[in-house]
């Protein structure tokens, strides 16, 4: 069976392991509502890149990288993985002019 978030954890005994692990919950609240932004804001450039709107793809690929960057940042993903996403949609974005 897959763990999925609904599994009954063990309690932990020690008190510093709870506190880790009332931490864990945050944390993972947090880095999750990021990675959902990136998804986001990566979708939104790639529909207007689609629908051949290059001005808003442009406005919309700049608020995108202060995002992707910050995700990078932030260590949810990897700086190289960041740097992957905005020269692929910066690529679709130039391909519109041509």
């Amino acid at each position: 069976m897959a763990t999925s978030s609904k599994a009954k954890k063990k309690t932990v005994r020690l008190a510093s392991g709870r506190k880790r692990a009332r931490q864990d919950v945050k944390l993972n609240a947090a880095n999750t509502a990021l990675r959902s932004k990136f998804r986001t804001v990566v979708k939104n450039v790639q529909k207007a890149v689609v629908a051949g709107d290059k001005s808003k793809a442009a406005e919309l690929f700049k608020t995108a990288q202060a995002v992707i960057d910050s995700v990078a940042d932030k260590g949810i993903f990897h700086k190289n993985k960041a740097a992957r996403h905005k020269s692929r949609l910066s690529a679709k974005i130039k391909a519109l002019a041509a």
